[in-house]
């Protein structure tokens, strides 16, 4: 990713609707479907400043990897030791078969090889183990924000599931989120394309919008899993081992 997008998320993780609003989407999703188990032991790949740290944290123990100096230096503070640096797909150094739950957040749009990145990180399940998987959605919706974070591609979800499949695995629960405001992301990327004023710039809006963004998308949390989503900016999905 460029190195503004980093300054961003340490900037604004703790306080941007879309940072906050998820972590608590995440948490009541692995909460009702990934039975993990007590004392879980959890690896968050490309953790970035490690924002989601805490709320992994409620699941058990975690360890973190993210290749970015500066954004690991954050997290390693944030999590109370260091923070490994291991890439996608190779993983070097990473325990085979130690961990109940791998979590990807945003991460693996950012391989070229996404199916080899799925692979490596199965083998780092214990049995029944699971990866958590979110990713942005919709190819269309390609916008100067991608490239900035310099992702590979967007995904639907018969392109998630597919790369899943690929990589030995099966999809659990996958679905859209990001749903509410779903049409407002569409209608501001099609504009931006439109009228050629495509702006890379994800930093919160004034606070009453950013406020009003944050309760709007935590009112999925309710739903993600539960019932069929409308098309929607992310996918989430838990992956497990084929059997």
């Amino acid at each position: 990713m460029d190195r503004i997008v980093y300054d961003r998320m340490a900037a604004h993780d703790s306080t941007h609707w879309w940072y906050r609003a998820r972590r608590d989407i995440l948490s009541d999703y692995l909460t009702r479907y990934a039975a993990l188990p007590a004392g879980a032991r959890i690896l968050e790949i490309g953790c970035g400043t490690g924002h989601n740290l805490p709320m992994l944290a409620q699941f058990g123990a975690v360890d973190a990897i993210e290749i970015d100096p500066a954004a690991r230096a954050i997290a390693s503070e944030r999590l109370g030791r260091p923070v490994g640096d291991a890439p996608l797909p190779e993983l070097p150094g990473v325990a085979r078969g130690a961990y109940d739950l791998v979590a990807v957040l945003d991460v693996v749009e950012h391989i070229a090889d996404d199916v080899a990145a799925l692979r490596a990180m199965a083998s780092l399940l214990k049995p029944g183990g699971k990866i958590l998987i979110a990713v942005p959605a919709h190819q269309w919706l390609w916008s100067a924000h991608d490239v900035v974070n310099h992702h590979h591609r967007r995904y639907s979800k018969a392109t998630l599931a597919k790369a899943i499949t690929a990589a030995g695995l099966a999809p659990r629960k996958l679905t859209y989120f990001n749903s509410l405001l779903f049409p407002l992301a569409a209608a501001a990327r099609i504009a931006g394309r439109l009228t050629g004023r495509d702006d890379s710039d994800d930093s919160p809006p004034a606070k009453p919008l950013n406020a009003l963004f944050e309760t709007i998308f935590r009112l999925e949390r309710h739903a993600v899993g539960r019932v069929p989503m409308t098309p929607g900016v992310s996918i989430v999905t838990l992956a497990v081992p084929k059997r």
